[in-house]
């Protein structure tokens, strides 16, 4: 399930980066060409980046692609890299709980509110990548202490039989 869950993050994160690479020069285009700017593409590209940022956050945690800063962890004994470890992947999991949480309060408070630019889109529903990536990020933490580093474990395909 979390492979499913993995790779459609990283598809909707792709297709939102490349969305967003197309409708900024668009909006340039039309400021400085035409003399008449589109009200649209900043607010779109906006809510495109936040998806982008909390479905790659999930999605770079899960490959053990995320930004980590391993200069004191790298220089520790080995008996101490495995607690520390254990500490960071649980700060990492009341991180991703709390975006859930206060992300949906968020979305929530904010859900009868409109965006000036695109009246007819909540400002709660921009919000919803923040909870979202939380619940993601949680399960895919959740899945790192109890099974271990995805990048570290087999990949497992299936032929169209469903073989492995």
């Amino acid at each position: 399930m979390n492979d499913v869950l993995y790779l459609a993050c990283l598809w909707v994160a792709g297709i939102a980066i490349t969305v967003m690479s197309l409708i900024i020069p668009w909006g340039i285009f039309t400021r400085y060409v035409l003399g008449t700017g589109s009200q649209w593409p900043e607010p779109v590209s906006i809510l495109l980046m936040v998806v982008f940022t909390f479905l790659g956050a999930a999605v770079s945690y899960r490959a053990g692609a995320h930004i980590a800063v391993a200069m004191v962890t790298d220089r520790l004994p080995q008996s101490l890299k495995r607690p520390l470890a254990g500490f960071v992947h649980l700060m990492m999991l009341s991180v991703a709980l709390f975006m859930l949480y206060y992300g949906t309060r968020l979305c929530l408070a904010t859900w009868g509110q409109n965006i000036g630019e695109l009246p007819f889109i909540p400002v709660g529903l921009t919000y919803t990548p923040v909870p979202i990536g939380g619940l993601i990020t949680a399960l895919f933490v959740i899945e790192h202490i109890s099974c271990g580093s995805q990048a570290e474990r087999a990949i497992v395909t299936y032929d169209r039989e469903g073989n492995t």
